[in-house]
């Protein structure tokens, strides 16, 4: 596929073929997993789907990836997990995976995958985020990253970053929710130092692309989640 892509972007340059006909190279990849015995919905579902409508059409827009118009929800006990370089899972405070599941997540972050985690908060939804990511990598610590980490700088500096809030804890005059007052935004690092994992803790950056078009939501908050998220895709498909 990518020696594909390559050829016709250079025979685009002789008219024989047109832009539209190269392979899409991103497609916004959403992870679905198991539903908990007390969840009255699927908490992966959270901000679908106009989280990927918004920030693919920003993605296309910003930057100069054949971006697929729509995503796909994808789960980890199908090999066509392979097929995508960048995963996105919300509400991990209630993420659950089996046996296969947890060994098709190391197998592919170990490949070259990147996974993105968003929208869970409080010490108790860390607390089984962590215990899920320990049976993945039980020989890997998570770390804080630094404002020097590499995928704060792909693209946009983003050396100084805020907390980005759900929209209903806005509304209540808060950028926090389940007690977790003080974002995080930490990492799992393969054996050469890249980042695999990049854990947004105590934040939404979903719903700040969700509601990019709702004039309650903060421009300035928007922004700063449209720059994180191109960022983390840049950074997945160059690493």
């Amino acid at each position: 596929m990518l020696l594909s892509r390559i050829v016709c972007t250079a025979i685009v340059l002789l008219g024989l073929c047109t832009a539209s006909s190269r392979a899409e190279e991103f497609s916004f990849a959403r992870l679905q997993y198991g539903v908990s015995v007390f969840d009255d919905w699927p908490r992966w579902q959270a901000d679908w789907p106009e989280a990927e409508t918004h920030f693919t059409k920003g993605l296309d827009r910003l930057t100069l990836i054949d971006v697929a118009s729509s995503g796909v929800v994808m789960q980890l006990d199908s090999d066509s997990v392979f097929d995508y370089p960048w995963i996105y899972a919300v509400e991990v405070g209630s993420l659950s995976l089996n046996k296969d599941e947890i060994g098709n997540l190391r197998e592919y972050l170990l490949r070259g995958g990147f996974l993105m985690v968003d929208d869970f908060h409080g010490p108790y939804e860390w607390e089984n985020f962590e215990r899920v990511m320990r049976l993945v990598f039980p020989d890997r610590t998570i770390q804080e990253l630094g404002n020097s980490a590499e995928p704060f700088h792909v693209l946009y500096d983003l050396s100084s970053r805020e907390q980005i809030p759900g929209i209903r804890a806005l509304m209540n005059n808060r950028t926090w929710e389940k007690g977790g007052r003080f974002p995080h935004w930490r990492g799992i690092l393969d054996d050469n130092g890249r980042v695999m994992v990049a854990i947004n803790f105590n934040q939404d950056i979903g719903d700040a692309w969700e509601h990019a078009d709702d004039a309650r939501y903060p421009a300035t908050l928007t922004s700063q989640a449209y720059r994180l998220g191109v960022n983390y895709v840049v950074y997945a498909m160059t690493h």
